[in-house]
């Protein structure tokens, strides 16, 4: 099978380094928030661009964390996208804020600036866009808008390490920006882990706080917080990949492009674009077709992975049918999700092995 994602692979080519880190953690007996953590912050924050990084448990405590730390809650709106995975959604709603969605742009496949303005009420409080696939939002009109607004804007780049828009680094293009550890993201660990950015010092103490049970010094709490912490163990794993993710985004970027020129002349696909502003880093590789099913049949015949990258879309999802959304209030995110699909994309895939994949997908109509 040929694989959307190789993680063994990946972690071969990085096997003696990983084992030499974990041994190095174990023998040095600090296994959270320890050293190694320390030094993660302190890299992805000076790569960035920003003052602040702090490390958590995953993507999803990212964005939690930081909607709670700016003090949105029940009463508040936030706008984000319908097309996208549950979680940027489910931590408007955890911190008992309601998410309200805006289309999306139909070639970017990220959040419309222009169906953004119209979402807003008094009661909207931030904007939550998220850099799909690995492709940065459009982040000047974004901005724009939440300023003219006084709304704040976290970036959900969860797909996005090592993306640039307008020569500056995704997660340095809002008040604050949400990462995620893991395991098949272009920077990933052996588990579950996430970070925030922001060159927002006091947002940045107020999320320390808030990740250890709300406190600075222990056994004495002035705030409700959460257990989010992340792994010594984790933080070895990435500061090693942190060293090869440009190397990896770059082959990611080399492979898409093979796909883009192979696949150019096949009239019933639709592939992702590059933009002359932005770095996109293709964390997924999704095509369009009117005939996905069938493709991804044919795809499997041959041994050959593919998923839906996403079949429902968050206004649609059962547990929000009380906002009362319904089919075609979103008409382009919808037709996207009844069309794309991902076929492998990950910086170990073979020239021999993308062969087969483009070799499939020109394969004319049986009938």
């Amino acid at each position: 099978m040929i694989n959307l994602v190789d993680l063994r692979r990946q972690f071969k080519s990085v096997e003696q380094e990983v084992l030499q880190a974990i041994a190095e953690v174990i023998e040095g007996g600090q296994y959270i928030l320890g050293p190694k953590v320390k030094e993660l912050e302190a890299k992805i924050a000076g790569r960035l661009g920003v003052t602040e990084a702090v490390a958590v448990a995953n993507g999803t405590d990212a964005l939690v964390l930081t909607l709670e730390a700016y003090g949105i809650g029940p009463g508040d709106e936030v706008i984000t996208t319908p097309f996208t995975f549950f979680a940027s959604a489910e931590a408007i709603s955890r911190v008992g804020a309601v998410p309200v969605f805006a289309d999306v742009d139909p070639v970017s496949y990220n959040i419309s600036p222009s169906e953004i303005e119209g979402k807003i009420t008094e009661k909207t409080k931030a904007i939550i866009p998220v850099h799909l696939f690995g492709l940065p939002a459009d982040m000047d009109e974004i901005n724009e808008i939440a300023q003219r607004h006084g709304l704040i804007v976290i970036e959900d780049a969860c797909q996005a390490f090592g993306a640039m828009y307008k020569n500056q680094a995704v997660g340095s293009l809002g008040d604050a920006a949400c990462f995620s550890f893991f395991p098949t993201k272009n920077l990933g660990t052996m588990g579950d882990g996430g970070i925030i950015t922001t060159s927002d010092r006091e947002l940045a103490d107020k999320i320390r706080k808030l990740r250890t049970h709300g406190t600075t010094k222990k056994y004495f709490h002035d705030r409700i917080g959460y257990n989010s912490r992340l792994d010594e163990m984790h933080a070895a794993i990435l500061l090693i990949n942190l060293a090869k993710i440009d190397e990896w985004n770059q082959r990611r970027r080399e492979l898409a492009e093979r796909y883009r020129t192979s696949l150019a002349g096949v009239s019933d696909l639709t592939l992702p674009v590059e933009s002359d502003h932005c770095t996109h880093i293709y964390h997924l590789f999704c095509i369009g077709s009117q005939r996905r099913e069938e493709r991804m049949k044919k795809l499997l015949q041959a041994q050959i992975q593919t998923a839906v990258y996403y079949p429902r879309c968050l206004h649609l999802q059962q547990v929000y049918a009380p906002l009362g959304y319904k089919t075609g209030d979103f008409s382009v995110a919808e037709a996207l999700s009844e069309r794309l699909f991902a076929v492998p994309m990950h910086p170990f895939l073979t020239e021999q092995e993308q062969d087969q994949i483009i070799s499939i997908l020109k394969q004319k109509d049986e009938n």
